[in-house]
């Protein structure tokens, strides 16, 4: 799921840096997992999700601006596409509306 190659780096110490990176993104996505796991939300066959599942799941939250000119100041619609019961229950267990972008 998180993968480390290919590395453009030279320096030893820059290697260590992205290799400890990807290191925390293995964490948090396990993390996640067990989240996800505990509070019982399963994928659509009703197994338990993995990190690719859940990933993809939230991978399909989008947003969308729509901005409206009407001959004077723009005003801006922020939007979410329509989410599945899978999206929505990972939407609200990891509190995600608090980081929308407020227009």
């Amino acid at each position: 799921v998180v993968g480390v190659s290919p590395m453009f780096h030279w320096t030893d110490q820059k290697i260590r840096v992205q290799l400890l990176c990807c290191v925390f993104a293995l964490a948090a996505a396990h993390l996640m997992r067990r989240e996800v796991n505990a509070a019982g939300i399963n994928s659509t066959n009703h197994d338990s999700m993995s990190v690719r599942k859940i990933l993809e799941e939230l991978h399909g939250i989008q947003q969308t601006n729509l901005i409206y000119e009407t001959g004077g100041r723009p005003s801006v619609r922020s939007m979410l596409t329509e989410m599945n019961e899978t999206q929505r229950q990972l939407f609200e267990l990891f509190g995600l509306e608090k980081y929308r972008p407020k227009m």
